[in-house]
């Protein structure tokens, strides 16, 4: 009989384990976002299709195309003099933002997707925020390509080159300064002109050395503006 009790406890304690297993949970698949394509405002133009608030801000709306697979959207601007960096959150393809205005800037979208998954960033585009009186607008601040700040190069016959790009809405570049020594960017290194959007220069250097450089661009109206300062190590 004590037997028969004890087979009947452990057919019993089985069924109570089999009901308690947990069902497999579906494969939860990641879908990533697409990239959006920038619409508006135009690659490296003045915008004009902006709402005054004051004399020193202005509304523009940022526009672009639907990515698929999204959830929200991230809208990062750029301060090109100051680098100050602010982003928006936009669930549909515009946004609203006041700025200053006289004043270069760049802007991406960043689509975000499902949690799991990789968000994806579109190309950069410069432009510049027209003031209330601009007739001619200062470069866009150059861009230092080469060498990257803090990397290492290493000089052929005692020379490096370094480059940069730079564009200008009125496409009145004139020239750059090239500023490059081993304290603070103020020593004049040459002078190159404004030829094409990408330029490079070739500089005397020596080996063991950490340098420092900046490009000023300079438009035939005389408006400049300042790459700010990289800096670089040789071997």
């Amino acid at each position: 009989m004590k037997a028969h009790y004890y087979f009947i406890a452990l057919v019993l304690i089985g069924n109570l384990l089999s009901c308690s297993k947990t069902p497999d949970e579906p494969e939860v698949v990641i879908v990533e976002p697409g990239t959006a394509v920038l619409s508006f405002p135009n690659k490296n133009e003045a915008c004009l299709e902006t709402t005054s608030v004051n004399t020193t801000q202005a509304s523009v709306e940022f526009r672009w195309t639907a990515a698929a697979n999204i959830e929200r959207y991230e809208l990062v601007v750029t301060n090109l003099l100051t680098n100050q960096v602010q982003t928006f959150d936009a669930l549909g393809t515009q946004k609203i933002v006041t700025l200053l205005k006289a004043e270069p800037y760049s802007w991406k979208i960043r689509a975000i997707g499902m949690v799991g998954s990789t968000p994806t960033e579109s190309e950069t585009w410069q432009f510049y925020l027209a003031g209330d009186a601009d007739i001619n607008y200062a470069p866009f601040p150059p861009e230092l390509v080469r060498p990257i700040t803090g990397s290492t190069v290493t000089p052929i016959s005692g020379v490096i080159e370094v480059q940069w790009n730079c564009s200008d809405v009125d496409s009145d570049l004139d020239r750059f300064e090239v500023y490059v020594d081993s304290t603070d960017a103020t020593t004049l290194a040459g002078t190159v002109e404004a030829v094409n959007t990408s330029t490079a220069l070739e500089i005397p250097v020596e080996n063991g050395s950490v340098y420092y450089w900046k490009v000023i661009a300079i438009d035939e109206n005389g408006n400049t503006t300042n790459s700010g300062v990289y800096t670089f190590r040789t071997n």
